[in-house]
């Protein structure tokens, strides 16, 4: 499966967006500061935004797209 991504730099406003696709949607926030996300209204990731980017001091940067953080690894729960 072909998938495109549009990267994006405004280096002016120093604001780099990442988009998996043109559904129209909306901008929320993550659990970082410097990253907002994209989502359709179903909640769907469709791309990322990072503000400050070249001021960023926390390398690399990091954070939980559509809210959904993993569950703990149990060492002691087999996998499906």
């Amino acid at each position: 499966m072909v998938q495109s991504v549009k990267i994006w730099f405004d280096s002016e406003a120093d604001f780099l967006e990442v988009l998996f696709s043109d559904t129209p949607g909306y901008m929320r926030e993550t659990d970082n500061d410097a990253i907002l996300e994209r989502v359709d209204n179903q909640g769907n990731v469709l791309g990322f935004s990072v503000l400050n980017v070249s001021q960023s001091k926390e390398k690399p940067l990091f954070a939980y797209l559509a809210h959904q953080k993993p569950e703990p690894h149990n060492p002691n729960q087999l996998s499906a």
